[in-house]
């Protein structure tokens, strides 16, 4: 039986139609090539070698960790002496004895739960790394149920005391651009009748803001509604580069020195609102960028800063400019000071942060070398496994440290007033006495983490805050106990540079765009 023809659809017809085409011209296109010397010969073509394969990548062999090598010249130790000899006798000594170690198994069983961070061991899950995760915006780590759950009568009272602390009511942190570029230091005047917050930025713009009055409605002609007028926010520009950090003088509240980027300290004076240059670097020409700046308690006119290239130096102010008898600079460090601080009741011990990922304690009593080797006295030094940026002094002997290995560290130095001149600490007595695991992880665009002290807290209980990733600002006392988790509306980036009043329970805090947020 013969099969019916099928006919074709149109567009059947058309498409088999466009094929036919493409075909005769491809032909014609090599024909054409052939012609013209450009197609493959049948040689060519059959003896094509296949392309090489990439060679595997290399395998990067992991090196073990061993103990550092040290600076014998920030230890005070002369070259090709007996005792640089002996050091580095017994550095080799300890990097056989570390080569030897690791060759060795574990035969004990290794208890993960014998770690202590913060009081606490590891999560409910087991995992360590879980503890401190990535910045979530908005997500709290300590809340009300927290406070709730706090079994001890007297910490519970200061946590709800300190958690009950509100953003300034009158105006959003939106609304307080206390100054036209990111914050790099910040703090608040020392009077206990008004909040009077100063904030330096990244180009050197100083912004103060007084936060004690109200929101005025403004009338707008035309208009039914009415504008909110902001608070008066003063902007001076002391500095032309970066201010990283300033101090209002423990022996005039209406001085507030600031130190910058542009190698200067300048020092304001609030009642005649004059700014004046009181160090500069000898040499017009050099480029020290500072990263702090303290006055002695014990000596207003003695001034003490760092640098970004790990020197620290100490500045008779009352030596005219022009010469150099009062100026003393040790190179503390081989990489940058991040921060230091001097103890408040005994400023001749200096912590310093280093990029060197160690905290140092100095004795200034003692200062021993000459020229590069002249240096103060190492009281002990305590590693990190990564940078440490600041190292902060309180009235009770602690320092505590921020550091991009997740954590803010507490070491207690409570006896040291009983140091003597030349006293060095051992590795377990720098050991820190309590580690809280905290997400430092600030990136380019967000300024530094810094755990602040309360200078004098009128309860007696030592405390510090620092910023949270997650858009608040922590709070903690010297045993690592966590007070409180402020935050609130209107909050839209990390309030990343927190600052406690010395004795007030109000904290001021800003963010990588200028805006201030305050609680009280």
């Amino acid at each position: 039986m013969a099969r019916k023809k099928v006919e074709l659809s149109e567009y059947e017809r058309k498409r088999q139609e466009n094929i036919a085409k493409t075909q005769a011209l491809l032909r014609n296109l090599e024909l054409e090539a052939a012609q013209a010397g450009l197609a493959p010969t049948a040689k060519t073509a059959t003896s094509a070698k296949p392309k090489p394969k990439k060679p595997a990548p290399k395998k990067i062999k992991q090196e073990e960790v061993v103990p550092r090598r040290t600076s014998s010249r920030l230890k005070g130790i002369e070259a090709d002496s007996d005792k640089a000899k002996r050091k580095a006798e017994e550095e080799h000594e300890a990097r056989r004895e570390a080569d030897k170690a690791k060759r060795q198994r574990i035969s004990d069983a290794y208890n993960f739960n014998d770690i202590v961070v913060a009081g606490k061991g590891w999560d409910t899950n087991g995992n360590f790394l879980s503890i401190v995760g990535p910045a979530k915006p908005y997500e709290r780590t300590f809340d009300e149920q927290d406070v709730k759950e706090t079994t001890d009568k007297e910490l519970r009272v200061l946590r709800e005391k300190m958690s009950g602390l509100e953003l300034w009511p009158e105006f959003e942190p939106n609304e307080l651009k206390i100054t036209p570029e990111r914050i790099y230091a910040l703090g608040m005047h020392p009077t206990t009748e008004k909040p009077l917050v100063f904030a330096g930025d990244k180009l050197g713009n100083l912004g103060i803001c007084d936060c004690s009055q109200k929101a005025q409605e403004v009338k707008v002609e035309d208009d039914e509604d009415a504008d909110v007028e902001g608070p008066s926010i003063t902007t001076l520009k002391p500095h032309t580069r970066t201010i990283h950090t300033f101090q209002f003088s423990p022996h005039d509240a209406n001085a507030l020195y600031s130190a910058s980027y542009d190698s200067t300290v300048r020092k304001l004076d609030l009642a005649k609102g004059i700014a004046v240059e009181v160090y500069a670097p000898s040499d017009p020409n050099e480029d020290a960028p500072l990263s702090g700046v303290e006055i002695s308690k014990n000596d207003a006119n003695m001034l003490y800063f760092s640098t970004l290239d790990g020197r620290f130096g100490m500045y008779d102010m009352r030596t005219p400019s022009e010469k150099a008898a009062g100026l003393e600079i040790f190179h503390l460090s081989e990489k940058k000071i991040g921060g230091f601080s001097l103890h408040p009741s005994h400023p001749h011990l200096v912590a310093t942060a280093s990029l060197d990922r160690t905290l140092k304690i100095w004795d200034l009593r003692k200062i021993n070398g000459k020229g590069e080797w002249r240096l103060p006295a190492l009281v002990g030094e305590h590693e990190s496994r990564l940078s440490v940026s600041h190292a902060a002094w309180n009235s009770a002997g602690q320092v505590a440290t921020a550091s991009y290995d997740d954590t803010i560290k507490i070491h207690d130095f409570s006896k040291c007033a009983e140091w003597k001149v030349g006293t060095s600490l051992t590795d377990a007595e720098m050991k820190p006495s309590v580690v809280i695991p905290h997400n430092n992880q600030t990136g380019r665009w967000v300024t530094i983490l810094r755990a602040q002290w309360q200078q004098f807290p009128q309860d007696g209980v030592q405390r510090f805050c620092i910023g949270n990733m997650n858009r608040f600002v922590d709070m903690y006392t010297a045993k690592g106990q966590q007070l409180a988790q402020l935050g609130g509306e209107g909050i839209t980036a990390v309030p990343a540079v927190a600052k406690f009043h010395p004795t007030q329970d109000w904290v001021a805090a800003g963010t990588a765009s200028g805006k201030l947020c305050l609680w009280m």
